[in-house]
């Protein structure tokens, strides 16, 4: 049990650190909203994207919210991170910038497969 409970906090807190702090702290960087706008979206989509990834990231990483939040939170991010893919290859073609979201959808899974583990482990029987 504490292996999973180290394996799920670690992968969780990297996807809070990749996906809720770097956003709130270069979000509105120009090398960023350069980054929005070379994908073709409108300026305001870099912000509502940062603040829809900065909330879910703090829904992931405290233990008080409730798991049907912390699910929307999950799925959330996999979309996030399969649009980005497609948006990367489509403008950018195949190569390291669509292949990166699946990188860290990985460790979002790992962190969502250890969450439903110790949900599981924890639950009266």
């Amino acid at each position: 049990m504490k292996k999973d409970k180290a394996i799920y906090w670690i992968s969780t807190i990297l996807i809070f650190l990749f996906e809720g702090v770097m956003p709130a702290l270069t979000s509105q960087t120009e090398m960023a909203k350069e980054g929005i706008r070379h994908l073709g979206y409108p300026e305001y989509f870099g912000l509502a994207l940062t603040v829809f990834k900065v909330a879910g990231s703090i829904i992931l990483i405290m233990p008080q919210i409730p798991g049907t939040l912390k699910r929307f939170a999950y799925a959330g991010f996999v979309y996030d991170f399969l649009f980005a893919s497609i948006s990367h290859t489509v403008v950018d073609g195949p190569g390291m910038s669509s292949i990166f979201p699946f990188i860290v959808l990985a460790v979002l899974a790992v962190s969502y497969f250890y969450y439903q583990k110790l949900l599981t482990a924890s639950a009266p029987q």
